[in-house]
């Protein structure tokens, strides 16, 4: 179970024009309330007037909620209705009732109109609300549009309350996972930069912590005995509760931490380990730990968590899928083309329980070749390695680019289940017209190589999740038969 994300406890507010019946807003709110199976608290408060509107917002916010479904009962009051995403302090959606009570006389209550000043207004006011593909609805309609702004709120009250503690500088050529502050200051979230030296004083103080048994027998239990070094276990707990402390010590006004730490290559020989294998279980509990001090990286890590409910990954878009293999175990079993197939890659930080029966506790390769000769391994092992279980991911980004600017991709795919035959933590992805959207999105709009990745198909919440964080361009992996702007119409 994720700890470091929030519960969404939801209000909803019914608003009413106070030349429409007010019994009609009230009793159309009471049918949502009946309808919706999760969590809703019913404000008793039917807002008419500014006052109402003061007093339902006080009364949410004594409940305790920290977000809002705002109801047009029938047209509404656009002034009242759409303070209260002013004044009150959290994501806020707003919906419509449908016609449906069979009298259109006294029974008709213009919602369908009242939308759009609702939505005229919320502009005129540079206000922020979640407003549904299609928000006007029956009780049932709207329970289930209620359930769609859970997760999308989940992320927005998270990403306001979060804060990210880095470690250390980008390794040298490195910068393309280059984190202009300013774009996380606009969404609200804060960056606490350390120093590795920081990072290693506090690891020493940990020497010796009567809590590392419990975590070494912890990790043992996780792995499986013959899948990691048992000498290896104390060094990796005292780093894991290093982290941890440090979260809780240094949340500050924050309520929720993710972290974007430099793990190479100074990293393993001064703590004698790689910490890929510790990164993989602080996401797995909803805290990620993102590699090669990518803060947004981590940032889009967080965000899918709070999203999926899950455990997250951040992976390169790392190497093509050999046609050998491709002609072997994918065409003609499954409808891809080459190049919508790639492999997605890292060192070994993604979460055991994303990953095949086989994983086990290895040494880091690359490093191994760099920092001890390709001799026998020792303080680069560490690593989280093997194939990264089949099934749906999404994978996608929130980036700030080398102008300030927010901006953002999605595209929805699979994990195939095919051997990869190399090392690390890996997997075959395939997404739909993967090559176009490589040339069109990633590259055109110079992305890192850091992709996050979530567990499922979650593109539908992650893009309102966007919208309403303000993110203008969000890229997706487009049909053959829809063009980017970009792409030759005569090729």
């Amino acid at each position: 179970m994720l700890e470091n994300i929030p519960e969404v406890k939801l209000g909803l507010v019914a608003v009413s024009r106070d030349c429409f019946p007010i019994t009609l807003s009230e009793r159309r709110r009471s049918a949502i309330a009946a309808a919706y199976k999760g969590e809703l608290y019913e404000c008793p408060v039917t807002v008419e007037n500014e006052g109402h509107m003061l007093k339902a917002v006080e009364d949410v916010k004594a409940a305790g909620c920290n977000a809002l479904v705002v109801f047009l009962g029938n047209f509404g009051p656009e002034t009242p209705e759409t303070l209260i995403a002013k004044y009150f302090d959290g994501p806020c959606m707003f919906v419509g009732a449908a016609e449906g009570d069979g009298d259109l006389i006294n029974g008709r209550g213009d919602a369908y109109c009242g939308m759009l000043n609702c939505s005229y207004n919320l502009g005129m006011r540079h206000l922020k609300g979640y407003i549904p593909a299609y928000p006007v609805g029956t009780a049932e309609d709207i329970a289930g549009m209620i359930a769609d702004f859970v997760p999308v709120a989940r992320a927005v009250i998270s990403v306001k309350n979060l804060k990210i503690i880095t470690f250390g500088p980008r390794p040298q050529d490195f910068f393309a996972c280059n984190a202009p502050i300013k774009g996380l200051y606009e969404l609200g979230v804060e960056v606490e930069e350390n120093s590795e030296l920081d990072l290693l004083v506090s690891f020493q103080a940990h020497k010796d912590d009567p809590r590392i048994p419990d975590v070494c027998a912890d990790m043992a239990a996780e792995m499986g005995e013959g899948r990691y070094y048992p000498d290896l276990l104390a060094r990796m707990a005292q780093f894991e509760l290093t982290l941890l402390d440090w979260a809780e010590e240094h949340k500050g006004a924050r309520k929720y931490v993710a972290f974007a730490d430099k793990c190479w290559p100074a990293f393993p020989s001064q703590f004698g380990f790689e910490p890929c294998y510790v990164n993989s279980r602080l996401a797995s509990r909803g805290i990620p730990v993102a590699c090669e001090v990518d803060i947004y990286g981590a940032l889009s890590e967080y965000i899918g968590a709070c999203v999926s409910q899950d455990a997250v990954t951040l992976l390169d878009i790392n190497n093509s899928v050999p046609n050998s293999l491709y002609q072997a175990e994918i065409a003609g079993k499954f409808n891809y083309k080459l190049t919508d197939t790639f492999m997605a890659f890292h060192c070994g930080n993604t979460p055991s329980c994303k990953m095949c029966a086989d994983r086990a506790v290895k040494y880091q390769l690359i490093q191994n070749r760099l920092l001890e000769n390709g001799g026998e391994p020792d303080f680069t092992r560490g690593t989280l390695e093997g194939d990264i279980a089949p099934g749906e991911i999404t994978f996608y980004r929130l980036q700030c680019d080398s102008e300030g600017v927010l901006r953002s991709y999605i595209a929805q795919g699979e994990v195939l289940p095919v051997a990869t035959g190399s090392f690390g933590g890996i997997g075959v992805f395939a997404i739909p017209e993967m090559g176009r959207f490589y040339r069109h999105v990633l590259l055109e709009k110079r992305y890192p190589h850091h992709g996050a990745v979530a567990f499922g198909h979650h593109g539908k919440a992650l893009f309102e999740t966007f919208r309403l964080l303000g993110i203008g361009d969000i890229a997706y992996n487009r049909p053959a038969s829809l063009p980017y702007p970009t792409e030759n119409p005569f090729a």
